[in-house]
């Protein structure tokens, strides 16, 4: 016993979630299907009773028309006793010569009351046939009682109530649940940005200590990149420490930018990766968050590298679209991807590598959507050809701030 639910709960449910689902459905299905068979029988069982009720009706006013004995007993307490079920009694010509249990409308007159009859008849003939009385010669239209007809109705709403109980129990769970990890994400990059600062101090000393020793001028250049790797170690912790923050959006150069990253990687990646820039102009802006936004780029590239295997072409192409927005596509030549995978790339622990832990594109996306209210997206990629990510950022202020109070991106 103990063995099984350390098997329980030690299930990822998670990695697992599309499956448990799917299960949380067929047993939901099959709750329903239950449900809605037992009330079925319970009506077909209820209507059985009703049809013979109105059979014995019919021969209590068969018996009650051709005999006077025990007359009273009877219209008292079998014909009158009917409460429910809805009953029109027709002559030979086919005109009603008595009802019971009918609706009419309130302040209903003569000729409302005739045609609230003919509409109750037409629905009795639809439903059942009718009982003779051959010694009055007269015919006994019914139909399903109200009580009938809301028990044949009732699983079908209380499936509704439910689904739709569960569907608000989920949204809000859900809600919850992202608000935590939200929080948890905030609060790690914020403690991480916190950890690294003392150590980037201290090395940030130690380059001006060796600036200014005899060693400079045999190792500037060693010591110049050092200290552009330190810079660069402080725009991460400037990047963690936006995390869970309002970011500040400003118009930048895009060009300018995105060169600005690409030099820092060039010498930090492989040397048979070309990186190139393609831009309909030098001068497009887009509304970004320059430090993130270039930690996004840095993503997509280094994953691109890694497709690559370290060799072929990375291309970063700028587009203006239209004048609300600004496009950018990186197209790498690496081994592609099918097109089942094009959403999955972005949820938390997909990697294709096996020491990645999965979370470059999931903060990219991050980034871009809920940071610069942008979209970003694998716009096409095929099995060893290559892969193309195309990002969409807004081009003034105005775009990006009704996307962060309103929701919306009309891309």
């Amino acid at each position: 016993m103990k063995n099984r639910f350390q098997d329980l709960t030690s299930i990822d449910f998670y990695q697992n979630r599309k499956q448990v689902k799917w299960l949380v459905v067929i047993v939901s299905l099959i709750i329903g299907a239950g449900s809605i068979w037992y009330t079925n029988r319970l009506v077909e069982e209820l209507r059985e009773r009703e049809r013979r009720q109105i059979e014995l009706l019919s021969s209590a006013l068969e018996y009650a028309a051709s005999n006077t004995d025990n007359l009273t007993f009877i219209n008292q307490e079998i014909i009158q006793q009917n409460y429910s079920i809805p009953i029109i009694m027709v002559d030979a010509s086919g005109e009603p010569i008595e009802f019971r249990n009918i609706r009419f409308k309130k302040n209903a007159d003569g000729e409302d009351t005739l045609k609230t009859l003919d509409d109750e008849l037409e629905k009795m003939k639809a439903e059942y046939e009718p009982i003779l009385l051959r010694e009055a010669d007269i015919l006994v239209y019914y139909r399903n009682s109200e009580l009938l007809i809301n028990l044949k109705y009732y699983p079908y709403v209380q499936l509704a109530v439910i689904l739709i109980f569960g569907m608000l129990a989920y949204a809000i769970f859900n809600q919850s649940k992202i608000a935590e990890q939200n929080r948890v994400w905030a609060g790690l990059t914020k403690e991480t940005a916190h950890q690294l600062g003392t150590p980037i101090a201290s090395l940030m000393a130690w380059i001006d200590y060796l600036r200014n020793s005899p060693v400079w001028e045999e190792n500037k250049e060693i010591i110049t990149e050092m200290d552009k790797d330190v810079v660069k170690l402080r725009m991460v912790t400037e990047r963690f420490s936006s995390i869970g923050s309002k970011p500040m959006i400003q118009a930048e150069n895009l060009y300018q930018v995105i060169e600005e990253t690409i030099t820092y990687l060039r010498p930090r990646i492989s040397t048979k990766v070309d990186l190139n820039i393609k831009a309909d102009s030098r001068d497009l802006d887009a509304m970004m968050n320059k430090p993130l936004f270039e930690w996004v780029i840095e993503n997509i590239c280094k994953n691109a590298v890694d497709a690559m295997k370290g060799k072929g072409t990375i291309t970063i192409e700028l587009l203006q679209d239209s004048d609300k927005f600004v496009i950018i596509d990186i197209t790498d030549n690496g081994k592609g991807m099918e097109k089942r995978l094009f959403r999955k790339v972005f949820n938390p622990g997909f990697s294709t590598r096996q020491r990645g832990w999965g979370l470059g594109l999931t903060l990219a996306k991050r980034i871009i959507e809920s940071y610069h209210g942008g979209k970003i997206f694998v716009k096409s990629s095929e099995v060893g050809v290559g892969t193309t990510f195309r990002m969409v950022l807004h081009s003034t202020l105005e775009g990006a701030e009704q996307f962060v109070t309103e929701g919306i991106l009309e891309y």
